[in-house]
């Protein structure tokens, strides 16, 4: 059957590849595994042992590493992730040993309006469906290893309210004096349930919990999977856990998940997930999926852990930043690799030619409604102002010492006169470009982006990080905001202004990366300002303490850490064929 993405929906083209696809053994056997190495979770989705693997392969080169960002979002989408995927297609076209190592798709997104990021067309990763409900259960662990630390947090405080010292010392139990006010954590969910951003629980009786203020956020936005993507093994993750800040006591000090006496067993709801899951392209190329999305609210990388197998076992590992340069990549750069130690070889920056049309004055259009009209016309005018977005994302990566390419996701719509014009302003600043049709034509469609990247990897890199660890917590974040996001300088409010007091008190915390959280529809922290703003100053409204993953976590602007399910959810669109058990409607 011919697969044509112009006349048929993603989940009908991934439906139609599964029948043909490779088993978890193929795909073993096909990149060196042993029988003890591959974890199969049924036919087509397994872990991998990363702790056999890593000691089998020690003494084994790394591969090329490669980052895939993209210029800021639209509401039109880049096809970052179908392109990550296009590229690892088209490399295995040119008949490279090339790997993936993507993220897990959240279910709040997959129900909501965005989809499950599986890619699109031509270029997808499957089994579709597994991919996006839950996989093995990742997501589930990082949830119910979260939650667990507020149900010992609020047992703790009822007890600690309803009897006396006496009482607690006989169960072994030391008062800890949590103070109500200032508890960090909330609850998780892998929704975008914005009904739960404020909420009020041990309401009823003494037996009933402690009655107190509280707030959900959605589950990738956890701190556990902050951990659970930055650990470098089991043991790391461990310590890391045990350094999580629950709560404070009366007199300022930190309590953490130690202090209450939950860290093990939170552990202990990891230690399937912290291996990663391997699932393939359409085309059969093997993928690596581990920790979660939201570089706006979170890291948004996957795991550390996955990158160094897929490192071990192919010459190309390529892997996603979420959303664009200013946010995805530069967490990568300035967290990710200053923890794994590892660094790049060449990162791609995906545009379209829509959404620098978007970006350079046309009508900007609301998610989930029809493209104006004025996308489908010619203007060359709007494309040229766009690439101002996207040459200010390729300054990122030089910045970096990065080698930057860029990758003109093409649609039928777009004109010569477009796709040429893009091409000379990137040759004009030096930069590699090339043009690719994934989408419509799978890995055949991405063979010049293929060439390109190969290309750029050959290229010496002069990697360098944006900021010294030593540098006060200020000049940090000033760094990021004038020359990541372009802001004249940075605004902090009194609740950030204390946060910032404790932590350079601190010889140890005042140490830990930055990890921004921000807007990822603009440069700016206002998501309406597209293109490249000019005259803002960045308003940092809070800073939270992220001490088991090591962060210290600035945030600006107006965003919230649960995201909201819209009036046109996909969930209206998803079903189950009842007489195969196939999920239908899935995008």
């Amino acid at each position: 059957m011919k697969l044509d993405p112009t006349k048929m929906k993603d989940w009908e083209i991934a439906a139609e590849c599964e029948k043909r696809m490779k088993t978890v053994y193929q795909l073993g056997e096909e990149l060196g595994l042993t029988k003890e190495e591959l974890l199969p979770y049924g036919h087509y989705v397994a872990k991998i042992d990363y702790r056999k693997v890593l000691e089998r392969l020690k003494d084994r080169p790394n591969g090329k590493y490669i980052d895939v960002t993209a210029i800021t979002p639209t509401p039109l989408g880049e096809g970052k992730s179908t392109t990550a995927i296009g590229l690892i297609q088209g490399m295995g076209k040119r008949g490279k040993k090339v790997i993936g190592a993507l993220r897990q798709p959240s279910g709040g997104p997959t129900f909501n309006i965005k989809g499950s990021a599986a890619g699109g067309g031509l270029a997808q990763i499957i089994p579709l469906d597994k991919f996006s409900l839950g996989l093995t259960g990742d997501i589930n662990a990082v949830m119910n290893a979260h939650n667990l630390a507020m149900v010992a947090l609020t047992a703790r405080m009822q007890h600690e309210a309803n009897y006396d010292d006496e009482f607690l010392a006989k169960r072994g139990l030391k008062r800890l004096n949590i103070d109500p006010k200032r508890v960090e954590m909330g609850w998780v969910i892998d929704y975008c349930a914005q009904a739960l951003r404020h909420i009020v629980i041990g309401l009823g009786g003494k037996r009933d919990g402690y009655p107190m203020e509280s707030k959900f956020w959605i589950a990738v936005a956890s701190e556990v999977m902050a951990i659970l993507a930055v650990a470098k093994d089991l043991k790391d993750l461990r310590e890391r856990i045990g350094r999580i800040v629950v709560a404070f006591d009366k007199f300022g000090n930190p309590i953490t998940t130690e202090d209450l006496e939950v860290a093990g067993a939170m552990t202990a709801w990891l230690v399937e997930a912290i291996n990663p899951n391997m699932i393939q392209t359409l085309e059969g190329q093997p993928v690596l999926i581990h920790a979660g999305p939201f570089a706006n609210i979170a890291i948004g990388q996957s795991s550390i852990i996955a990158d160094y197998v897929g490192l071990k076992l192919a010459d190309y590992l390529v892997t996603e930043s979420g959303f664009a340069a200013d946010i995805g990549f530069e967490k990568f750069w300035n967290i990710k690799c200053r923890l794994s130690g590892l660094t790049p070889d060449c990162a791609v920056v995906v545009a379209t030619i829509r959404a620098l049309k978007c970006h350079g004055g046309a009508p900007i259009p609301p998610p989930g409604k029809p493209i104006p009209k004025e996308y489908y016309e010619e203007n060359l005018e709007w494309v040229e102002k766009g690439c101002e977005n996207l040459m200010h994302c390729v300054n990122i990566v030089k910045k970096s010492g990065t080698t930057p390419v860029v990758c003109l996701n093409a649609f039928h719509t777009d004109t010569k006169n477009e796709i040429e014009l893009v091409r000379r302003i990137c040759e004009e600043h030096g930069v590699r470009v090339a043009v690719s049709e994934h989408w419509l034509k799978g890995g055949e469609g991405a063979l010049e982006l293929a060439d390109a990247v190969v290309e750029a990897c050959e290229e010496k890199s002069e990697f360098r990080f944006l900021y010294d660890l030593d540098e006060p917590i200020k000049d940090r974040i000033e760094k990021i905001a004038r020359e990541v996001y372009g802001a004249d300088g940075v605004v902090y409010l009194p609740a950030a202004e204390e946060k910032i007091r404790y932590l350079e008190s601190d010889p140890e915390l005042r140490k830990m990366p930055i990890c921004m959280v921000k807007t990822h529809l603009s440069l700016s922290d206002d998501p309406t300002k597209k293109g490249v703003p000019k005259g803002w100053n960045l308003r940092v409204r809070d800073v939270l303490i992220y001490r088991g993953s090591g962060f210290i976590v600035p945030v600006a602007g107006d965003i919230s850490l649960m995201p909201g399910t819209g009036s046109d959810p996909a969930y209206r669109r998803i079903d189950v064929d009842v007489e195969t058990g196939k999920v239908k409607g899935l995008f």
